[in-house]
């Protein structure tokens, strides 16, 4: 395996490993709102929830911008 397989399986695993702390933190959030018993779109303004939702906005931007 040569160095820059390397350096892509390095990069792959740090993508990963933060979006499994950002899902970890976004479910705590959840969690949270639930025993608060409030409304369901709450978790989505905390901050994970803003992140993962620029995250999932991303792609469409770039296309747009693309064309």
């Amino acid at each position: 395996m040569g160095l820059s397989a390397v350096i892509s399986l390095l990069k792959m695993a740090a993508v990963l490993l933060a979006a499994s702390f950002l899902g970890n933190w976004f479910l705590s959030e959840l969690k949270k709102a639930r025993v608060l018993q409030k409304p369901w779109y709450v978790p989505y303004l905390t901050l994970p929830g803003l992140l993962i939702i620029i995250a999932l906005f991303i792609p469409v931007v770039v296309w747009i911008f693309q064309r």
